[in-house]
């Protein structure tokens, strides 16, 4: 089915977003946890203060050898090659941190799907606060994806992202309010940092791509979002037979 507005009438006033949201957060966790290989496995959080943050995280049970990470990702998806490649400065890698180390540490977090909310993008101080975090995520080497449908708010989020990584401009995409994208840093054969991108530009009435989600540098699973959008508009009696 195609992209709805959420945000706006007449959808805004017979649907809140943030039940939505939730939804939606729940049948990509379901979507996701029927193909992750073993000792993998999605969950989502929903946290509510201030703002509302609903995203979708994927962890790794225990660290695994590079030689089993190999041998799982023959199993999983081969994505298409990213829409761009940006060189990365290794200093801007720099980490300051104490670690208090635990034996029985839980899972370990290899990848975040954030849902875009109107409190990222309503006021400036929000939109970097959001790029950081996500920024901090790809260089602790956790990819991140983004689903930008927020109607109501103009305000590039993806630009603020590579702003961190970068002070040079990347016309990617052509200039769009809502979007999905895919990222995640690498170090190549020549020991160089660099992050891939995965972007599709979104438009109210279009089908939603499907993008990588990378569970290791060896591979990665299909989060195919218009199924679990259509899944979830259905589940919440959404669009034809609902309202």
């Amino acid at each position: 089915m195609p992209l709805l507005d959420h945000f706006h009438p007449p959808l805004s006033v017979q649907r809140h977003w943030e039940g939505f949201h939730s939804k939606w957060a729940s049948s990509i966790v379901d979507q996701l946890n029927e193909q992750l290989p073993p000792r993998y496995f999605a969950e989502p959080h929903v946290r509510q203060g201030t703002e509302v943050e609903i995203d979708v995280a994927a962890f790794e049970e225990q660290r695994i050898s590079s030689a089993d990470a190999e041998h799982t990702a023959t199993l999983v998806w081969s994505p298409a090659l990213p829409t761009m490649t940006i060189p990365l400065d290794s200093a801007g890698f720099d980490v300051f941190e104490v670690q208090i180390i635990n034996d029985e540490a839980g899972p370990r977090l290899v990848a975040a799907i954030e849902l875009v909310s109107p409190a990222n993008k309503d006021r400036p101080a929000h939109r970097p606060a959001f790029a950081t975090k996500c920024a901090a995520y790809l260089q602790s080497g956790v990819c991140v994806m983004v689903v930008d449908i927020v109607t109501v708010r103009r305000a590039d989020l993806h630009s603020e992202l590579l702003d961190v990584f970068t002070t040079d401009a990347y016309e990617s995409i052509q200039k769009t309010d809502i979007y999905a994208a895919a990222y995640r840093t690498r170090c190549d054969v020549a020991d160089e940092f660099a992050l891939d991108v995965w972007i599709e530009p979104l438009n109210v009435g279009d089908a939603l791509p499907t993008l990588p989600l990378w569970l290791s540098p060896f591979g990665a699973v299909p989060v195919d979002l218009e199924q679990s959008y259509v899944l979830t508009c259905q589940t919440l009696r959404i669009g034809p037979g609902g309202h």
